[in-house]
Order: C-alpha cells, then structure tokens, then sequence
C-alpha cells in the first residue's frame, strides 16, 4: 500500500455566485465561533455523540468509503487473525459497516455490527438490506455493550475508532468490555493511530474541497497533558455559508502504551503487523487516518465454567390468566390466537441458556404461591393485570415488591402513572415533549367544552390495548362528539375521558430496550395507514389489535421509519427522557404522531409493552435484524442487570 497524503495547491477564483436557499437535504447554518486561541477549551466531553452524522461521510469520505481501504484493511484482517468464514466476528464501532459488510460478501456467516450512531447504524442496516447481506447491526456504547460472555470469536476495531473517551480509563473499560465477551484464546484487532508518528508529524492547519459545493478548514493542536490531539473542523457551504463548527479528540498511544495495556489486561501474543497508510480519492488531508498500527492480541485462556444447568438463573414467567374472562380481548375470553402467541414464547424461551423457566397464571392461587415459594426472579408478562383487570396491572409488581422478589419492567408506581394519559401528558410537559390540546372531561361534568377546532378525538384517560378507540372515535362536529360520549359513558361508565385533537399526520413508535445510560435504541417504527379503506379515520383502534375479520386488523400494515436524522433523534430524546422521569424499567415503548403541519406530539408511554411475537416491539427488533428470542433475551439481561443478579 502507498500513502497518499500529498498535499495539493489549489488556486481559487472567486466567482460571483446568485443567491440561492438551502437545499432540504443540508443541515440549517451555523454560527462559527471564529478564531480560538485554545482548541481544548472547547472540547464537549462526549463529542462522539453528535459527530458521525451525513457531514461526518463528507468530510472523511474519501478515506472512509473509500473501497480501495476497506478491501485492504479485511484482506489483512483474514491474513494476520486467520478467522474462518464460520466465526462469529464483531466489528466494535462499525460505523457504517463497511468492514462488515465486506465480510459477509466475502462468505463470513456470523458477523455483527456496533456502534454509537444512531445515524451510521441506519445507514449500515439499509447497505445489508439493499446488498442482501446478513449482517446484524444495533447501537451501542463500546464501554458495554450487550452480547454474551465468551461469545465471540474475533473482535475487530477498524478504522481508528478506539480513544475517542475523555478519560483513559473509558478505554480500558472498553478492552476489559471485549475481552469478556471473546472465547478463550478469541482475537482481539485493533487498528489504530500511530500515536508517535502522529505526535510529531501532526496539521496544525488545514483546508480542503469536499465536493464542488463543500469545503472544510481544520486545526489541529495537541491537549495540555500532549496525550492527545484536538481537532477542529469548520464546514461551509459556498452557497449557503457554514454548515457545522466542530471538535473532537483521540487519545495518542503509541506501540509500548498499547502493548503494556493490553498486557496488564491478561491479553496475550500482542503484536504489531506493521503501520497501514490509507488511500484518499481527494488525496488531500488524511488527518488521523494517514498512519495507523495494525495490532492483534489474544484474550486469556479462561477459567473452566461450572456446568450449565448450574448456573442457570430460575426465572418464573407471570401470565395473564386463560381461565378468567378478559373484557380486552375477542370475546372477553382468551383465544386461539393468544393460545399460539404464549407457545411461541415459550418455545422461544426455551432456547435461552442463561435462564430456567417456569410459567404461573393461575391467578385464584398466584398470591398464595407467591407466599409459599417466592422465586428467585420473575419476568413479568402480566400485562392484562391480576385478574385479567387492566386497572390491577400495578398489583402484580406490587406483591412482587411486598416480598422482595426481583423483577423485570416497571414498578407499581409507574404503571399507575403511565395508565392515567392526562398525567403523562402534564409530565411530558415539563420535559418540553410536545403533546396534543386536549380537554379533560369527567363523567360529572354539566357541559363539556367543545374544541373550537374539528377534527378531535375521544378516548379513555385511564386506560390500554385502545379499549374505547374506535372507528367512531374521531369526530368532525359537536353532534357527533356529544354522541360518542354518550356511547362511551355507557361502555365505560365513570371513566374520565380526553377530548383530544385528532393529529391527522404519520405515526411513529420508539422503542427502548435497557436503562438510562445504557440504552438499546431499537429502529424507529411508522404505522403505515395506506391500505386502510378512504371512510375510515386513520387510527390504531381497538378492531386493529383484537378484532382478525376486521378492516383495521387486515389493512394496516407497520414498516421502520424513514425520518430525517434530527427528528429520528429528536423523539429518541423525549423517549430516553421520559424513560427516565417516570422510572421506566428494562424496555418501553412511546407513541408518537404529526398533525397536518408536520409536528410531532406524544400520544403515549407504555412501560410494559406487548411482548408477543407480532407486536410493534418485535417488529422493531426485526428492523434491526433482532430476533424475536433474542429481544426477549436482551430485556432479561438488562433486568438482571439493573438487580445485579449473577
């Protein structure tokens, strides 16, 4: 391989350029912060975050989607690991799995894909789709990352992604994080900058064309303590001005403070395979790309572990009960098709190593077995509520709380919260989460308030699974409104019930796996109301989720979310941040949709999310390649945990 990192001239001409607006696809203009005398300075601790977004494959485009590179960089990974096409291979901080997917095109079966960005991990899932490649892509900090122990057979950190952390005891957290989950004697490749030469032979300035629209500026400087290099990146737009002014750092390790890290982790056979160059289409600023170590080291010989029925973790699933009549469902009762969802649960759970199941939903004996033999761990899949009552969801982690049994999902206190919308909407609202108008009204009321604008919604405050929704739930004047009321006083008498405005827009669904700081942020998710017959309004009723013959259950159809980055972000945020506020546990889902100008509200927070193999859950963790088993798994796991169970 040749470097390329030459360095051109390039004389400019001004040239009188007619004023022009935005494109939609480019990013809104910036304020540039001008000259700074201290790069450091401004430095945000996490800039990872934020960084690797559409400008990130701009700016670095021309080293990384450079094909030349990537085909170099997996021919020497095969060459120096010896990995075999049945080996199970993680590409740690994947990006937008270039290195991935050059390995599934070259026959590797088992590869998966991690990485921070939420945007690079949904352009890498769209590449595997489009190519036809079976590669498993999720998001995810390389701190700790969720994959079974001594699982994986090669770990691969390509393309200079390991230093990014503030603190240098991050990146160690991240080589013990990797050595936990190879097998004994598993590799272990980390490709990235040569700290030394990059010390000495470092830009301090730089600029260059991107594109015929696009050129950037860098400054370089390294960190007070000299351990690591400070970048700046100044991004404009010719005709629009600057897109983006920003900085991020990387740690400098040189050979000897690598090898010493690793060897002090009990890594073993640490060697380098000599500096790798890149290629750059532009041939211009390589930046930390243009000289980088080539590393691989084995993980140590582990201890041998205790046989596997012993270590299993005894978990008992509470169900809802099949001998109770349940008002929610067809019928009132279960039925056949809730008989078929709870056996490929089963069938599913019998496949996970880690855990023992057994199932209780007798519900006439459930306290009395709780008392009698409380277990050890539940996973708790009572979402129809003790007694098949939706108002009693609360009184099963509530037992389970009495006598100190753990387990998974939210607690009593948060199921209360989150069965009352009127109350999610007041605590939506002070985390400046947008929400619909809405009037509350109460069976009590003389006169209800009528919105002055149509058309509106009626649903149940208290209430799930869209008990109440129907087709004659949106309504268009102030006769049909009184009307269903009326009805719904009958159905449900004494439920308050919310006036709300009907949002005429596209409906979205997030969905979370984890806990705060450790997130598994499963694909966006749009309901797709296209199929469903002109003379009905565009709504998850209740016909859609419980009702086979009906035109809702056949018509509407779900697919992953094709939303600008900032607004896929954006409800990503209000979700992790209503997660948080009412003590979500484990895994939830948030309801989103858009009214006819295109703004986003809040419809709903479910803290235990329908658990059946076809639900919007699932669904989600399709997009990403998750399977239904292995979602199931990553809730357990993420219980166990939060609890610090072994």
């Amino acid at each position: 391989m040749s470097n390329i990192n030459s360095q051109k001239k390039q004389t400019v001409t001004p040239k009188k350029k007619p004023k022009v607006s935005r494109p939609s696809n480019e990013p809104p203009q910036q304020r540039t912060l001008g000259p700074i005398s201290d790069l450091e300075r401004h430095l945000p601790p996490e800039w990872w975050k934020t960084l690797f977004n559409s400008l990130y494959l701009k700016t670095d485009g021309d080293v990384v989607e450079n094909s030349l590179n990537t085909e170099n960089d997996i021919d020497m990974l095969i060459k120096v690991t010896g990995i075999k096409s049945e080996d199970r291979i993680l590409d740690l901080c994947c990006g937008q799995g270039r290195h991935s997917l050059e390995l599934a095109k070259r026959g590797f079966q088992n590869v998966i894909g991690v990485d921070r960005s939420r945007y690079l991990i949904r352009l890498a899932r769209k590449r595997a789709k489009n190519f036809g490649l079976p590669v498993t892509f999720s998001e995810g900090d390389a701190r700790h990352f969720r994959l079974k122990d001594s699982s994986i057979d090669c770990v691969a950190m390509m393309g200079n992604s390991f230093g990014y952390f503030e603190r240098e005891e991050d990146d160690i957290a991240v080589l013990n994080n990797i050595k936990r989950i190879l097998t004994s004697n598993g590799k272990l490749l980390l490709d990235i900058v040569d700290g030394t030469w990059m010390n000495q032979n470092f830009e301090a300035r730089s600029w260059e064309w991107i594109d015929k629209n696009h050129f950037v500026n860098r400054e370089r400087s390294l960190s007070t303590d000299g351990k690591r290099i400070i970048s700046r990146e100044v991004i404009t737009n010719a005709e629009i001005g600057v897109m983006a002014d920003q900085f991020y750092a990387e740690r400098l390790y040189s050979l000897e403070e690598i090898s010493v890290i690793l060897a002090d982790l009990g890594f073993e056979n640490i060697e380098n395979h000599g500096n790798v160059y890149s290629h750059s289409t532009r041939g211009q600023d390589l930046g930390m790309m243009a000289n980088r170590l080539f590393i691989t080291a084995h993980a140590p010989l582990k201890k041998k572990v205790e046989t596997l029925a012993a270590k299993k973790l005894q978990a008992t699933v509470i169900m809802g009960d099949p001998r109770l009549p349940d008002p929610v469902k067809k019928n009132g009762q279960f039925n056949q098709e809730d008989f078929e969802t709870i056996n490929k649960l089963k069938q599913s759970l019998t496949t996970l190593d880690e855990f023992q199941f057994q199932y209780w939903d007798n519900h006439k004996t459930l306290i009395q077995q709780l008392i009698k033999s409380p277990p050890s761990f539940v996973f708790n899949l009572c979402d129809e509520g003790f007694n098949n009552k939706a108002t009693e969801e609360l009184h099963i982690p509530a037992l389970l709380e009495l006598l100190n049994v753990p387990y998974t999902g939210a607690g009593p206190a948060c199921l209360a919260l989150c069965y009352n919308k009127s109350f999610i909407r007041s605590v939506a609202q002070t985390l400046d989460v947008p929400v619909p108008l809405e009037t509350y009204f109460t069976p009590s009321d003389q006169a209800a308030h009528i919105p002055h604008t149509f058309p509106a919604i009626i649903k149940p405050n208290c209430g799930d699974s869209s008990i109440g929704i129907t087709e004659h739930a949106v309504v268009h004047n102030a006769e049909e409104l009184i009307d269903y009321i009326n009805v719904l006083q009958v159905e449900l008498p004494g439920v308050p019930l919310l006036i709300q405005e009907y949002l005429e827009g596209a409906e979205y669904t997030v969905g979370l796996i984890g806990n705060p700081g450790k997130f598994e942020v499963l694909p966006l998710l749009e309901v797709d109301f296209s199929d469903l017959p002109e003379n009905l309004p565009k709504i998850l009723s209740y016909e859609s989720k419980w009702l086979p013959d009906s035109a809702y259950w056949n018509h509407i159809k779900y697919k992953e979310a094709d939303l600008p980055d900032e607004t896929a972000r954006k409800l990503i945020d209000y979700s992790q941040a209503l997660f948080e506020r009412l003590e979500c546990r484990d895994y939830a889902r948030f309801d989103f949709r858009a009214d006819s100008a295109g703004n986003l509200k809040l419809l709903e927070v479910n803290p235990n999310p329908g658990w059946c193999w076809d639900g919007k859950f699932n669904l989600m963790a399709g997009y990403a390649n998750i399977s239904y088993t292995h979602m199931l798994e990553l809730i357990l796991r993420a219980a166990k945990e939060r609890l610090g169970l072994a």
